[in-house]
């Protein structure tokens, strides 16, 4: 994405800046004061799924939501670093150079893997008070969720015509929505409008690609029973890109972990029922500080 030509119009636009933490060059939208939170999005996603909690949240906090390495506005200053692990180490440095003390990482789909990686990562004295997934990505995936991960998408990042090929075409809101709703979830056509701009950006889809090719998350799932974090997970139940159960079990396994689940929402429930998820996020945070 174009930070002249695209940022303009972009959701919370006047928030945002450019930070350079090594090694890459990081988009990020920050607002409000108070104790801080974290927002990370999924693969292939952007600070633009956040357009509505962000402002909520800020009310009684101050937020960072930040665009994943190469993926948004967020150049990359190396796409061999989106990996799970690499991705947590460098966003766990811009915290440090930021001197940000997390009191939460609210983490969707990948997101929440990478929040989850990110608290065994940063020092104790700075990890944050809790970890909220929203349909956390913790499992070995079925259905339309296999697109995010292993063969097809190493297959994918190793041909280098790939990226070209898929950003070169013109999307439409009604592709878009297509690709949308079979995640479950159903958006207003300026929501579909923004993945549609994703998805046609050819550095995007890129980086997208090579965070699925390098996507190792086994090693994590190993260590769920040894995590020290508290949790909580948020799911819906039409979610059909990562199934419900797949956070279920995962918060099974772990010490200290919550599950809330809404019946009518998809994969994208926080873009579906902003109001309704930020009330959820405050009232689990306002829980938490008791």
């Amino acid at each position: 994405m174009d930070w002249a030509r695209d940022l303009p119009s972009w959701p919370n636009h006047e928030t945002s800046k450019r930070l350079s933490v090594r090694p890459h060059k990081w988009h990020i939208q920050e607002m409000g004061t108070g104790p801080t939170l974290l927002l990370l999005h999924g693969a292939g996603a952007s600070t633009h799924s956040w357009r509505d909690i962000l402002p909520y949240l800020a009310k009684t906090h101050h937020v960072v939501a930040l665009d994943l390495p190469g993926q948004g506005f967020t150049r990359a200053g190396s796409l061999r670093r989106c990996g799970l692990d690499p991705m947590a180490e460098d966003i766990a440095a811009l915290c440090e150079a930021k001197a940000w003390k997390l009191r939460a990482i609210i983490g969707h789909s990948a997101g929440a893997a990478i929040g989850l990686r990110l608290s065994e990562t940063m020092p104790i004295a700075t990890r944050p008070d809790i970890i909220i997934g929203l349909n956390p990505a913790l499992g070995n995936f079925q259905g339309i969720a296999g697109w995010l991960f292993p063969i097809m998408a190493k297959f994918l990042a190793l041909n280098p015509l790939t990226s070209y090929l898929f950003a070169g075409q013109k999307l439409q809101v009604e592709r878009a929505r297509r690709i949308i709703e079979s995640t479950g979830s159903q958006l207003d056509d300026h929501g579909l409008s923004l993945y549609a701009r994703l998805i046609s950006d050819r550095d995007h889809v890129e980086a997208t690609l090579q965070m699925m090719a390098q996507w190792q998350i086994d090693p994590l799932l190993g260590r769920l029973d040894r995590l020290e974090t508290p949790c909580h997970f948020i799911t819906g139940a039409r979610d059909r890109a990562v199934p419900p159960e797949t956070a279920r079990t995962a918060a099974a396994s772990i010490a200290n972990c919550e599950l809330t689940s809404f019946p009518r929402l998809g994969h994208l429930a926080h873009e579906e029922a902003p109001q309704i998820l930020s009330r959820l996020l405050v009232e689990i945070l306002s829980e938490r500080r008791a």
